[in-house]
């Protein structure tokens, strides 16, 4: 039983001798306490002043006195207002600094001791390359898998790969009509950003033949649908999904291209798959459970033949779910992916859908969609929505060549990382080698950091240079106190020892422990909410207790070789939990800086 779990039970048992009354667990509202106050949790008195009949004041000088004297391990306590503020005993903390030490567990739990879990993110189109976002969707669904994975998940993390469709097309079509055989080789360009370019041409010459059609008298409404460009395109689509050996030689050649590119892209952003999903295969399974849904009456065909889904009952709209041509749409591949998966692996509990907030509708209608088929894991899904990341200059646009680069923000990101350590003097006694892998780690860490560290769910805007700050709520700053751990470890070595539990504690060292023994929680609540941002402010918490202990209570000088001891240890936990956050993350930490 952790101290909150006593601190409840001893509550509800004050309560009771007290006042004669039994109440709920979540009337019993505990929080910590706020640092200016004396104590360590916090007992909210207001939800009890009606069961108990009392005024806060005086309610909570009658339950602080009841506690402490049912439970020894609160020593005292003060009112403040409505929030009885107790303490707790030193000997607590110490015995669980060292249960810390010896198991080294540090807040995680017994690897896949739950359910399976699936997290989806990435999930990229073979027709452009990476860019800042897809940055924050990859780092975001990597953290939240090694966050369920910390939590007691067996976690597989996949990707769906949208490589099939118009956009797909559009790619190619321009790479036949303008590339005059141009391939990653012959040009020295990554694939993906070879193929990307002819995306962007595409788009220039589709805005080129509306503005011709709009010359000659024709709606802009009426140019945009009717463009030769946008319909050879269609037709390409088409030939594909009919197998037409010429479009689907150059589908495979292009495609090819772009995973390659990828490939280089996640090894570089430190990211991992254990299974790839390809729309060009689950799409077929999705038009199968279309026509399973047509003959249930789940869905209706329209006069032109398209097949539609209609949620007009259910306060939606009507949802398309195969054109009248027969080609397929998102939709169809994802309701074919969803099911799939559940069917590939039969001990799924549940999967997390890593996607921006601009397809909050969309999965909306897909979970929808998968109930009234009568799919009866559709309510094991999960969209973790997340908002766009801008720059200071506004939104980016792919279809107009406006995207920040994946790859080129990481090259700055380590070169920032170079800059702003010389100008510090960060680094100077270390090789050249180990520089450069400094550098890397603090750049990638710094913007990593920086994309997690916003809740998912808020929009952002990044600016390179403040992400890699050595002050401040930034990566670099919590990497240079993991460091000094190291530090203090090289210097004096590794001791575990049992500490005294009759040892009193500083309050640098107090604050220190607390801030460690609440790392299980906070996996546990990261893991629930599906939130990075909870584990990022939790480490940089962290690493202000550890900078202020670090600063306030001096190794160096300490004679007293129990305290010092104790201290050298309390260093070691300190690294490993910063190490073990940063981890979940997907931040690598350097070992000197």
């Amino acid at each position: 039983m952790n101290i909150k779990e006593t601190l409840q039970k001893s509550a509800k048992e004050a309560l009771k001798t007290t006042y004669g009354v039994e109440v709920t667990d979540e009337q019993i509202q505990i929080q910590q306490t706020r640092k200016e106050f004396e104590g360590d949790l916090t007992l909210i008195i207001f939800p009890l002043v009606k069961v108990a009949k009392k005024k806060p004041e005086e309610c909570a000088n009658e339950l602080g006195e009841a506690i402490c004297g049912i439970e020894p391990l609160f020593t005292k306590f003060n009112v403040v207002k409505g929030f009885l503020n107790l303490c707790v005993a030193d000997y607590y903390w110490i015995n669980f600094f060292n249960e810390a030490s010896r198991t080294k567990s540090f807040g995680f739990s017994e690897p896949k001791s739950k359910s399976q879990a699936m997290v989806e993110y990435s999930s990229p189109n073979t027709n452009k390359p990476l860019h800042l976002g897809h940055l924050r969707n990859n780092f975001l669904g990597f953290s939240v898998s090694r966050i369920l994975e910390a939590y007691g998940h067996d976690v597989l993390k996949v990707q769906i790969i949208n490589d099939r469709g118009i956009h797909i097309c559009k790619s190619m079509l321009a790479w036949d009509k303008f590339a005059n055989g141009e391939t990653p080789e012959s040009t020295g360009m990554k694939g993906d950003k070879l193929v990307g370019k002819y995306y962007v041409a595409f788009d220039k010459a589709y805005k080129a033949e509306i503005k011709a059609l709009m010359s000659e008298g024709k709606s802009k409404e009426e140019a945009e649908k009717n463009a030769p460009i946008l319909l050879e395109a269609k037709e390409m689509l088409r030939k594909w999904e009919n197998k037409d050996p010429l479009v689907t030689e150059l589908w495979k050649t292009m495609n090819s291209w772009v995973y390659d590119g990828f490939e280089s892209t996640y090894a570089e952003m430190g990211v991992s798959f254990d299974k790839l999903y390809f729309e060009s295969n689950t799409y077929l399974k999705g038009k199968k459970e279309v026509e399973k849904g047509l003959e249930k009456g789940v869905f209706f065909k329209k006069e032109d033949g398209s097949v539609w889904c209609d949620l007009t009952d259910d306060g939606l709209d009507q949802k398309l779910v195969l054109r009248g041509d027969g080609t397929s749409v998102y939709m169809t591949q994802d309701i074919g992916t969803a099911i799939l998966r559940f069917q590939n692996y039969p001990n799924l509990d549940f999967q997390v859908y890593t996607v921006g907030n601009e397809q909050e509708y969309h999965f909306k209608v897909l979970f929808l969609i998968l109930k009234k088929l009568g799919f009866d894991k559709s309510g094991m899904n999960h969209h973790l929505s997340y908002g766009m990341v801008e720059l200071p200059e506004g939104k980016m646009k792919s279809r107009e060549g406006t995207v920040v680069d994946a790859d080129e923000l990481l090259i700055e990101m380590r070169e920032t990382a170079r800059e702003i350590s010389q100008e510090q003097g960060k680094l100077q006694d270390l090789t050249n080698e180990e520089k450069e892998s400094a550098y890397r780690i603090i750049g990638y860490g710094a913007i990593k950091y920086f994309l997690l560290k916003v809740d998912p769910r808020k929009g952002m805007k990044f600016d390179p240079k403040e992400s890699i700050d050595f002050l401040g709520n930034t990566g670099p700053f919590i990497q240079f106190n993991y460091v000094r751990t190291q530090g203090i470890l090289r210097k004096y070595g590794r001791k575990i020892e049992a500490i005294d539990t009759t040892l009193s504690l500083d309050v640098h060292e107090k604050n220190l422990i607390q801030r460690l023994h609440d790392f299980t929680e906070q996996i546990a609540n990261a893991a629930a909410n599906y939130d990075p941002s909870q584990i990022a402010s939790f480490v940089y918490d962290l690493a202000k207790d550890f900078s202020s202990f670090y600063q306030q209570c001096h190794i160096l000088k300490e004679e007293d070789s129990v305290r010092k001891n104790f201290r050298i240890q309390l260093c070691e936990t300190a690294g490993a939990t910063i190490k073990n956050a940063l981890w979940l993350l997907g931040i690598d930490v350097p070992e000197r800086m």
